[in-house]
Parts: C-alpha cells; structure tokens; sequence
C-alpha cells in the first residue's frame, strides 16, 4: 500500500479494494518503523488521523467520493493545526498548540484528508538543508548523509521514503521545490495569492506561499485542487476561480513555446545537472514543444535582493515572538527587557537570529533606503524580465539547483554557500509567480530535477507540461534503497 499514489489510493479506495482505516494504519506503523533514520516528523497525530479516517470511509459508504476523502497527507509544522503543537521547527514555539485550524488545513480536512502528522522543516523555515530545526536534521532517504534541502525537507523526505503518498510545504524561496529536486519529488509552489496564507505562520509574508509535495505531477494536481481558492481572511489572497487542474493534465504540447535562460548555465551550474536539463529539453521537443533560447538579465541582482528583503519581513514578522504571550519564555526574568532579551536569544537558534538581525539592520533608519528599498526596485526589474519573456514563450525551463544533495553539516561553516542553492528558485517568489520542480534524473545517485515557470495563475499549465513529461519518463518511479 505504501507505493501507491493519491491517484491511486482514491481509485482504490473508490473500488473498495481497501479503507481508509486499513491505509492509515499501514502508513503509521511505517512511520514508527522507519521515520527514527530520517527525523522527518515533528509530531505523530495517531488518534486524530484514525478519527479521520473513520470518518471518511464512512462518508464513502454513504455515497461521498473526492480524490482526497481518505487520502493521508501530513503538514509541514508551520501549517496552525487546532489542539495539535505547531512548532515551526523552534525551540519558541515548542509549547504551542494552535487554538483553530490554518485555511489550508481546514480545506483538506473538508475534502475528507487524513492527517499523520507534523513534518519537521528549517527553524521558521529559514533554511537550505533541512538543519537549523530546534528538533535535529532530517536526513535524505536516498542517502542519509545527506541533506533533503530546506525548509520544507520533512515532508519531502516523508513522501520520498514512502512513509506517505503526499504532503503540503511552502516556499519562500525555493522551500518546496528544492527540496522536491533533492529528494526525486515533483513539488508547486503556485502563484503568490493562490493558496490561502491564513493560519501559515510567516516568515516572509510578500514571498510565503503553501504548495503540494508528491511524487508525480497527477498527486500534484489533486492536492492543489483541495489547497487553493480565495480567503477572505487573508488579505493578500486572490479571488480567481481556480480551474480543474486534474482535467488539464492531458493536453497535448504541441507547439508549446520552452524558453531556456543562458543564464542558467553559468559556472556555479554542475555541468552534470546541465546535461540532464539538456535531455529534458529534448524530451519535451519530442514531445512537440518549440524550444528557444531566452535572456533573464537581473537573474544576477535575486539572491542579494531576496536575501534583503526576506529577512527584513522576518525581522518585523518575528518580534511577535517575545516570552509574553505565549511560546518560550525564559527563566526568572529580572525585568522586562530581560524577559524580552534572554527569551529571544534561547528561543531563537542560529539561523534565525542571523537573518533578524540582517533584517533589522536593513530596515533601520539610515540603511532603508540603501538596502531595502534598492532591493525592492530589483525585485521589479526581474518581474519585468519574466513578463518580457513570457511573451515569447509559454513556459520557461531550467534546473532547480545547481547542485545535488550536499552532505549533513557541509555548508554549516558558510552559510552564503547555502544561499546560492536557491539561485535557480527565488526569482519565481520575488515576482509571485508558479514554478514546479519534477525528477530528471541522477548524479552520483542522487535526485535531480528540472524547474518550470509559467506565467500568473498557469498552474495547470506545468502540472499539464510535467505530467507529460512523467508519462514519457520513468525518473519519478523510482525508490531510495531500504524505503
């Protein structure tokens, strides 16, 4: 049971070949046997997920069907769960149990999901590699020395390991399809305004935004379709109606324009990454796609512009966080800036306090103009780059990072080395557009993936182009050694 998809655990649920109590039991005794090698759950939900599962199998039997009603999904820990710890990955936040339920968890529960757990991720999610979190690394299923990239790392290497079919994530910077290439996923991070932002605690709200982890393009479109839609709680949500992403998955590509940028084949890129992105392109040509060359100029100015603006939000974002109202507070405080001060300095690892800091320093009075505000003209520059490109081409191609999984503790020493693994990815977030990682195949055994852009609200656009892409490959198939 464990190697099926959601597509076909709903089938199979539908079918009556099993139930949905049969399934979850399955997967959490998989979990307890397994997870101790990878550390890529926070907290196990047993009672409520067979509480949900129950209920769903009896929702079938009365006539109920939906692709998710009983399907098992797990939530990355950032994700407010009612009565449950939602930790964030913190020693801050270690205690608090959220008192209602974020809108894309209420979402899927309504569509009948059952819930496993907590997934472990980067402390706030702020992270490359899956090992700033207060509760230890997660480990790489396909190799467990190595990272599963960052933040949303738990949830990828649970659904890699098997451990269940899919799981939600967000991506601030990359954090959903990094990890989703790092460990042979297809993760979506969609359009900024897509998802509803409500109950998701923040680390950079302009850039935050909740996605689907799965293991094929098909799972993608299913979760997707139970996660989007407009909020009115949240105030930068949109209100588009969201299409059937499941019905698009099998238009056919002919003659769909694949831009490449020459700037993604620059020296940082692994010429061996490079030349599996190549055989992608050809791939698709076969396929009836037209591929050019394109040009994304100010590619070169996103990481310093991301990495002044993101934490500038965390740094306003995450003074909430202060030893008075709830999360961690310190002992015997001797007086208030002391109960603020030690708080935060025992609440807040490494990472975190680094990006706080840089993004205080930022936002201060004689640094706004030259930092924060020179980032934020960037950020529209590369905007503009995109929606030049998008006029030439349907959807743009390239890889996800420019190198493969690094070993656990690699990067610790240098942590700008471990910035530039988003390069490929924070380009998409800083304009607010849709990009999609899927597996292209393998260095040195390790996963390695292919990104997609598109333009505003073209979701379905590459979910269509990947699952394509997954019918006339094989690279999504495959399993860690052990799982």
């Amino acid at each position: 049971m464990h190697q099926l998809t959601l597509a076909e655990i709903a089938r199979g649920l539908a079918d009556k070949k099993f139930s949905s109590e049969e399934l979850t039991k399955v997967l959490l005794a998989r979990i307890a046997q397994l997870d101790p090698q990878l550390n890529s759950f926070i907290s196990l939900t047993e009672d409520l997920a067979l509480q949900q599962a129950k209920a769903a199998d009896a929702r079938r039997a009365n006539g109920e069907s939906g692709a998710l009603l009983g399907a098992p999904i797990a939530h990355k820990d950032l994700f407010c769960t009612q009565g449950i710890r939602t930790s964030c990955g913190s020693k801050m936040l270690d205690n608090f149990k959220a008192p209602y339920d974020a809108t894309v968890v209420a979402k899927l529960a309504a569509a009948g999901a059952v819930t496993l757990g907590k997934t472990n991720m980067d402390e706030f999610a702020m992270g490359s590699a899956n090992e700033s979190s207060y509760y230890g690394a997660v480990k790489n299923p396909w190799n467990l020395e190595h990272v599963p990239g960052g933040s949303s790392g738990g949830s990828a290497a649970a659904v890699a390991a098997r451990l269940l079919p899919a799981a939600t994530g967000t991506d601030t910077g990359g954090s959903i399809r990094q990890p989703a290439a790092l460990t042979n996923l297809t993760g979506l991070k969609p359009t900024y305004g897509r998802v509803s932002r409500w109950g998701m605690i923040a680390y950079a709200s302009s850039l935050d935004q909740g996605g689907p982890l799965a293991r094929t393009a098909e799972d993608c479109a299913i979760l997707l379709q139970g996660m989007a839609g407009f909020d009115p709680q949240d105030s930068t949500s949109i209100d588009e109606p969201v299409p059937d992403y499941s019905a698009s998955l099998n238009g056919s590509l002919q003659g769909l324009r694949i831009g490449v940028p020459k700037e993604y084949f620059s020296a940082g890129l692994d010429s061996r990454i490079a030349e599996l992105i190549h055989n992608s392109v050809k791939e698709l040509e076969k396929l009836g796609a037209v591929v050019k060359e394109i040009s994304l100029p100010n590619m070169q100015h996103a990481i310093p512009a991301y990495y002044v603006i993101a934490p500038a939000e965390a740094s306003s974002n995450l003074s909430r966080f202060d030893g008075v109202r709830f999360g961690y507070r310190c002992e015997d405080p001797k007086n208030l800036i002391d109960l603020y001060k030690r708080s935060r300095g025992e609440g807040f690892g490494p990472e975190v306090q680094r990006r706080i800091m840089v993004g205080a320093y930022a936002l201060s009075a004689g640094y706004y103009d030259a930092y924060y505000l020179k980032a934020q003209k960037i950020r529209r520059l590369i905007k503009n780059d995109f929606m030049a490109a998008f006029n030439e081409v349907d959807i743009i191609l390239g890889p996800t990072t420019p190198n493969p999984a690094w070993k656990l503790g690699a990067k610790n020493s240098d942590p700008v080395a471990a910035y530039l693994e988003d390069v490929y990815t924070i380009t998409a977030n800083l304009a607010g557009l849709p990009g999609l990682s899927m597996p292209a195949g393998f260095v040195d055994g390790l996963p390695v993936g292919v990104q997609l852009l598109a333009p505003y609200f073209q979701e379905g656009r590459l979910l269509n182009v990947a699952h394509q892409y997954q019918l006339n490959t094989d690279w999504h198939t495959r399993t860690p050694t052990g799982f």
